[in-house]
């Protein structure tokens, strides 16, 4: 917890009044106003659309013990403390990065293109049989998610696993000026972001970042596989443990099986000792979530066995997720987000099951200059893999029409979400398996919802 005493050294100087009844201590510190629990300090953010000043009362009525704000209310609510700042964002960070310099913890921290959460969750899971992990929740990472998150460390946590998003060049900078990462994966480098950065060199540049910041008695895990980001190696001041399935990786995978629901089998590779580990972790990709998880955790000390023993005992935490259908039929529930490393990966998860074979993708969002490309190249593998494809969204009309182009016989477009739960619920069979993916954007977990309620709506 943090407290008056916290808030008001952190922020000396920069405070431009208090005022109310200061709270003894503050478990967490919460952005909107809607998800503010008792106790809690609501951060009131400025943004393009929406101004969290306006929201200050709300998120005292459902419990908040105080607010910073860039302006205090002209009635002003009693028996909540106000602090008033120029900039709430810069004074959030600003008392994050304090409140861990106090008592900080050793951090891995996990950037990429896409396999950041699936990481992020498996290496919680199997720290957390030597440690106890304060471990980013949910979607927050980022310059406001990142120090919600470190606010959230409690006496307990003895290390931190991390994951930080990436929105403009600089901000895993300022994410590891906060926390200091004495560990560091990136898994790898692909076209996510391009709308935001402008090119895949940008994005090296930006995910390279965290490279830099990792401790010289630490160590960074690269994928041996993408070439790209092995162009960062020389960025780093620590040492380099290279994971992938090439010969010549530090912690390699071979001889890798998909046991379908079930997990993967491979064998572990390191320092010329090899085990057979089995994991329960749906789809061939995610031996790479194993391998830069085991190439940090080889590093902190565990010993291979360990790591083959924590990585078979993790539970599935990942958003993949198998949910019964209608008419008998499975649904592979992938509907958090997209790209197109993890679009083509869930169509493999597909590939490999048994049944008639029913993809529902969505539009994959901030490809920038190649998003045609990207959508058409998807469509051209659905071609080879699914037997009837549905598809959502305006950029998904270039996943249809590759399709189509490349043989896919039964191709089926819609602009609508609802008609599109409407036609796989009619088209679904006791022995289909179906796909739902896209950008989160498009929330396509209503379409799951629909398809997986009693009435269908």
């Amino acid at each position: 917890m943090f407290t008056h005493s916290d808030i008001t050294a952190a922020l000396h100087g920069e405070l431009q009044r208090v005022a109310g009844c200061a709270t003894a201590a503050y478990p967490r510190a919460e952005v909107d106003s809607r998800r503010v629990r008792p106790g809690d300090l609501f951060v009131a953010l400025r943004g393009d659309r929406v101004d969290g000043n306006d929201f200050v009362a709300e998120a005292l009525a459902h419990g908040a013990a105080g607010a910073l704000v860039e302006r205090i209310p002209a009635d002003l609510p009693s028996g909540a403390a106000l602090y008033q700042v120029p900039d709430a964002l810069k004074a959030l960070q600003r008392l994050a990065r304090w409140h861990w310099r106090q008592r900080p913890l050793p951090a891995l921290e996990i950037t990429g293109t896409v396999g950041k959460t699936s990481t992020k969750e498996v290496a919680a899971r199997v720290f957390g049989r030597k440690y106890n992990v304060l471990m980013s929740e949910g979607g927050l990472n980022g310059d406001i998610g990142l120090p919600l998150v470190l606010l959230r460390r409690e006496q307990r946590h003895d290390f931190a696993v991390l994951e930080l998003g990436m929105h403009y060049r600089g901000e895993i900078s300022l994410q590891c000026d906060l926390a200091p990462p004495r560990y560091g994966i990136v898994t790898n480098i692909g076209y996510t972001h391009m709308e935001r950065v402008g090119s895949r060199a940008a994005i090296v540049e930006a995910k390279r970042e965290l490279v830099e910041h990792v401790s010289p008695d630490g160590a960074v895990a690269l994928n041996g596989d993408d070439p790209l980001v092995m162009t960062m190696r020389g960025a780093a001041g620590t040492r380099v443990l290279v994971y992938g399935t090439s010969e010549g990786c530090d912690v390699r995978g071979s001889e890798i099986e998909s046991r379908g629901r079930d997990g993967i089998s491979f064998t572990l590779t390191n320092a010329g000792r090899s085990m057979r580990v089995h994991a329960p972790l749906v789809g061939l990709h995610n031996v790479y979530t194993c391998l830069a998880t085991a190439a940090i955790a080889l590093a902190d000390g565990f010993t291979l066995a360990e790591t083959g023993e924590a990585l078979a005992g993790v539970s599935n935490p990942l958003r993949l997720k198998f949910v019964d259908g209608p008419g008998g039929a499975l649904l592979i529930d992938d509907t958090y987000n997209a790209a197109p490393a993890s679009m083509a990966a869930a169509l493999c998860v597909l590939a490999g099951q048994p049944g008639r074979k029913v993809a529902a993708l969505g539009d994959m969002l901030e490809l920038g200059d190649v998003e045609e490309e990207q959508h058409q190249a998807i469509g051209r593998h659905a071609a080879r893999t699914v037997d009837v494809l549905f598809t959502v969204g305006p950029r998904a009309r270039w996943i249809a029409g590759a399709a189509r182009a490349a043989g896919a016989l039964d191709v089926r477009e819609f602009t609508d979400k609802q008609e599109l739960a409407s036609a796989l619920r009619a088209e679904l069979r006791a022995g289909d398996v179906a796909l739902l993916k896209g950008s989160r954007g498009l929330a396509l977990e209503t379409v799951v919802e629909a398809l997986t309620s009693p009435a269908g709506d």
